[in-house]
């Protein structure tokens, strides 16, 4: 199937997938996912919202750029990661909200708004779930596996929003699997006797 054969539909679905994938990765970092979709956009390889066109200008690139190296580097030492786990609460749902409603490019703002706040909302619980993993790493280690795990955290935050924007389809599929590896590791969690 050539370009012009290609459902109507198609972009836009694929434009939400992306916007998905962005939003999840969000959870880990708040600024590298939106860095990757600025400059995704910049390129012509994704398409934004036209309210969120703005991300792929030099002024927001700068910014967005600025602010992933101090996340990144922030996140390597210890205690501050915990004081940034506890800021980023409120900018990682942000963060991903804006991906989403920017991802969400052509479809009704009802559709959009509800993407971003579903999406939003999602994001605190892979937060969530990173924080715990930092808490019980510090517990265990004092701090000395902290920087290891956030090198994890980066590599993973870049590939998904890489392939959220190379390939759409295969960052839904990553998505995916990190909720079912997330969910079967909950449930296989020691109950308590009742």
């Amino acid at each position: 199937m050539s370009a012009a054969e290609a459902p109507a539909w198609l972009p836009y679905v694929l434009a939400a997938m992306a916007g998905t994938a962005i939003a999840a990765a969000c959870g880990l970092r708040a600024f590298l996912p939106l860095l990757a979709l600025a400059g995704g956009a910049r390129l012509g390889l994704v398409k934004l919202d036209p309210s969120t066109a703005w991300m792929a200008g030099d002024a927001a690139i700068l910014a967005l750029t600025t602010a992933t190296v101090i996340e990144l580097l922030a996140d390597k030492v210890p205690a501050l990661d915990h004081a940034l786990d506890a800021v980023s609460t409120f900018i990682r749902p942000a963060a991903a909200a804006l991906a989403a409603w920017a991802g969400f490019a052509g479809v009704h703002p009802l559709l959009g708004f509800t993407a971003a706040t579903v999406l939003g909302a999602g994001a605190v619980g892979v937060h969530a779930a990173k924080s715990k993993l930092r808490l019980g790493s510090s517990a265990l280690t004092l701090g000395t596996a902290n920087p290891v795990i956030s090198f994890i955290e980066d590599a993973i935050t870049l590939t998904v929003s890489l392939v959220a924007i190379l390939a759409p389809l295969a960052a839904m599929a990553m998505v995916a699997l990190g909720v079912w590896l997330v969910a079967r590791a909950l449930g296989r969690r020691p109950r308590s006797a009742a």
